[in-house]
């Protein structure tokens, strides 16, 4: 019991961190088609300075997780996939720094060149992020010792770059709502009206995702199993319809809880799926780290799950704090600046 709990606290985590850094990761990846001057800019980089560095919590909780409930997957996960990890660990260094340094000099061409790197440090995680997460639903090519023996190449298959396509679009629509929600004026319009637009390629793209799916996994094994779990699934394309009913109805808040309840609904379905396999072998099924072959003795999942209980809300009382001290009303002008764009 204590295991499938485990292994659904780590989804959630996932889940939860894709769905409040999904929007700054967006923000970022669309600015260059989306800003046309300094105050485009300013306004872009207020509406994520003040959230960034916290959502980015969630990630480290996931990470913790998987290193302490499933010590075994972490260590296989971690060396299999190391390039790819430490790809986005570099990119998420660069796009901190990038907030944090844009604004210390007035120059253009400073200002510009940090501009490049907090694309390169969105984009990049969003869509390697993708490319990670379709290759577990996939399997990567780890043997019964958890030895890979891939490349970074190989998770560069059309199922990955499926996923890194797909990932990329789903926090370009998230990211664009919240700037629509943020932002006043022409700019907020803007990113509104290309909401509306991304969400198109988005639902195409999803269909063609949800098909590779069928054919490159396992994943509706379990749905096939247990016909309730298809409420997930249906959730996500209820969730993906309400995208775009409140965003032509100028309701961002709505719109972008829907975005939010998509990418929720999305990402446990490929965890829901996966259950109760972390890592597949795609060499062979048997060779697969599971919940219960890879996790922690059940005292220590015991004592983790007590020391969840106390501080999961704690975190959650901080960030619910964050949003309300620095959100402003849908329409306003300008949204709260960061220390970081006070420095001028």
């Amino acid at each position: 019991m204590l295991n499938t709990i485990w292994f659904a606290l780590w989804g959630i985590l996932w889940a939860v961190y894709f769905v409040l850094d999904g929007f700054d990761l967006g923000i970022g990846t669309l600015a260059p088609f989306l800003v046309k001057d300094e105050q485009d800019r300013r306004a872009l980089y207020n509406s994520m300075a003040p959230y960034w560095d916290g959502n980015q919590v969630w990630l480290i909780t996931a990470g913790g997780v998987t290193f302490a409930a499933f010590p075994k997957t972490y260590a296989v996960m971690f060396s299999s996939l190391y390039s790819a990890l430490l790809l986005i660990l570099f990119c998420l260094i660069v796009r901190g720094v990038a907030m944090e340094y844009r604004f210390k000099f007035s120059s253009g061409k400073w200002r510009k060149f940090w501009d490049a790197l907090l694309w390169i440090g969105t984009f990049g995680p969003a869509l390697l992020f993708g490319v990670a997460f379709a290759n577990l639903f996939r399997g990567i090519l780890i043997d019964k010792a958890g030895i890979y023996h891939g490349t970074l190449l190989s998770l560069l298959n059309p199922y990955g770059l499926a996923g890194g396509v797909f990932f990329t679009l789903i926090f370009a629509v998230h990211g664009s709502l919240w700037i629509a929600l943020k932002s006043g004026g022409d700019f907020g319009a803007r990113a509104g009206k290309l909401a509306g637009k991304l969400w198109f390629a988005l639902a195409a793209v999803a269909v063609l995702f949800l098909a590779a799916t069928y054919f490159a996994t396992h994943l509706y094994d379990n749905y096939l199993h247990y016909p309730a779990l298809f409420v997930i699934p249906l959730a996500a394309v209820g969730a993906l319809f309400a995208i775009m009913f409140f965003a032509r109805n100028g309701q961002w808040l709505k719109a972008w809880f829907s975005s939010a309840v998509f990418i929720l609904t999305v990402t446990l379905f490929g965890v829901t799926g996966m259950y109760p396999n972390l890592l597949i072998s795609s060499i062979d099924p048997a060779f697969s780290l599971t919940a219960f072959n890879s996790s922690s003795s059940p005292l220590t999942l015991e004592i983790m799950l007590a020391v969840a209980l106390v501080f999961v809300p704690i975190v959650i009382a901080y960030q619910v704090w964050a949003y309300r001290f620095f959100g402003v009303a849908p329409g306003a002008a300008e949204p709260k600046a960061s220390a970081a764009a006070k420095t001028t």
